[in-house]
């Protein structure tokens, strides 16, 4: 994963934007790690039930970073793109941007993470990914 991302924010999608509550901070006023977690790992699922056409569940983190704290305010968005399909697995990055100080907006990357899913079938078994073509 790599800090070029930025300039490119503008072209894409996230796969999900929240705003962290005050519910959600630890006693020194930042956005829990657990809930940046969370919302990396649904945002991560997206584009893996996308390709997967199907339910998926998280086998791995195969890395996760934390740049820089989460506020109360913050408008979060997450990025994901799959950057590797296998015969039962989806690998995701997820990069985490927040956008600050509406009177003098600043976006900064907060978190970038990597998290691998398996396409599972109704009975919670592994199935194959299927074709991209599908």
């Amino acid at each position: 994963m790599d800090d070029d991302f930025l300039p490119h924010l503008s072209e894409k999608q996230p796969a999900l934007r929240i705003i962290p509550m005050p519910k959600d901070v630890n006693s020194v006023g930042d956005v829990f790690g657990g809930w940046i977690m969370a919302h990396v790992d649904l945002a991560g699922s997206v584009p893996a039930v996308r390709r997967a056409k199907g339910r998926v569940v998280t086998v791995a983190v195969n890395s996760f970073l934390f740049k820089q704290p989460v506020s109360v305010g913050d408008l979060v968005s997450f990025y994901a793109d799959v950057v590797r399909v296998g015969c039962t697995s989806i690998t995701v990055d997820v990069h985490v941007y927040a956008e600050r100080n509406p009177h003098a907006p600043q976006v900064v990357k907060v978190t970038e993470a990597q998290l691998t899913y398996v396409a599972i079938d109704a009975e919670g078994r592994k199935r194959e990914v299927p074709p991209e073509s599908e």
